[in-house]
């Protein structure tokens, strides 16, 4: 069964460094990036299913970068990762159409079960979108 693509974005390099080789473990094709620009460089240039965004970054963080995102009209999921999350960030960020929220540190376990969860949603709108064609 093929696996998400998923976009890591996240400022502190050695642990998107670290959560990529452990996604990658799992059989997910990741790419690791380190800031909300190169975030939206990299989603002009490739599709993903599943971004994975830190809020707090230098330049644009992530709040803006999310709202970015969805500007481009992508069909992808955006899970919100923080160490610097507040409720009212959750809220704004799932008005902004983010699929889930976790905060830092989080369970690798959890972090999968959250981008299988945003994974399965994308599949079944594409196929929901298929059938619709056919």
């Amino acid at each position: 069964m093929e696996e998400a693509k998923i976009l890591l974005v996240d400022d502190e390099v050695v642990f998107a460094d670290n959560i990529s080789k452990l996604l990658a473990n799992r059989g997910y094709r990741v790419t690791a990036v380190y800031d909300g620009e190169s975030a939206i460089r990299a989603l002009e240039k490739e599709r993903f299913d599943v971004v994975v965004l830190d809020l707090k970054m230098p330049g644009i963080d992530g709040i803006t970068t999310l709202a970015a995102i969805k500007k481009l009209g992508l069909f992808n999921e955006i899970l919100l990762l923080t160490g610097h999350g507040s409720m009212n960030t959750a809220v704004e960020a799932m008005k902004l159409g983010a699929y889930d929220y976790l905060s830092k540190p989080c369970d690798i376990d959890e972090l999968v079960a959250k981008i299988e969860g945003a994974w399965k949603k994308i599949r079944k709108n594409e196929k929901g979108i298929k059938d619709y064609t056919l």
